[in-house]
C-alpha cells in the first residue's frame, strides 16, 4: 500500500503537467542608455504560462549584438565605441521561436562630477528651517 501511494505521489509531482513554460521574454533595463567602457547588465525576464515572472540568465537565453560583445548577461561596450546605439537580441535556449530584440542608446553626456570634500566643507549655505506644527 505504501509503495503504491509513494509511486502515485512521485508520478503526480514529477509530471511535466506541473512545469511552467516560458511564454515570452522581455527586457527590463535598469537605465535608458548604456555607458561606454563598462559592463552593462542586460536584464531579461521570462513570463511563465501561469503569469509569474522569472529572471533569465545566459544559461536560459542566448545574447547577441553585432557591434559589441557579451559576457554572460553583461554587454561590454568599448571606450572607443563610435555608434550611438546598439541592437541587442535575446533568444530563449529552450525554444528559439521565443526571442526579443531591442535598440538601446549609448550615453553621450558625461556623468556629473561629485563635489570634492573641500567643496562640501566650504559650503556655508544655512539649512532651511521648517515650521513645526503644534
Amino acid at each position: 500500500m505504501k509503495k503504491s501511494l509513494l509511486f502515485i505521489l512521485f508520478a503526480a509531482f514529477s509530471s511535466p503537467l506541473f512545469a511552467q513554460k516560458i511564454d515570452s521574454i522581455f527586457f527590463h533595463l535598469y537605465t535608458d542608455s548604456l555607458k561606454k567602457g563598462q559592463h552593462n547588465y542586460i536584464n531579461v525576464d521570462g513570463k511563465l504560462s501561469n503569469g509569474r515572472w522569472q529572471p533569465m540568465t545566459s544559461k536560459d537565453v542566448t545574447f547577441s549584438c553585432a557591434t559589441a560583445g557579451f559576457s554572460g548577461n553583461e554587454l561590454i561596450i568599448p571606450d572607443n565605441f563610435k555608434d550611438e546605439k546598439v541592437v541587442v537580441k535575446a533568444v530563449l535556449k529552450s525554444n528559439s521561436s521565443v526571442w526579443i530584440e531591442k535598440t538601446i542608446w549609448i550615453k553621450t553626456k558625461p556623468d556629473g562630477e561629485l563635489p570634492t570634500k573641500e567643496d562640501i566643507l566650504r559650503d556655508t549655505t544655512p539649512a532651511k528651517k521648517t515650521k513645526r506644527k503644534n
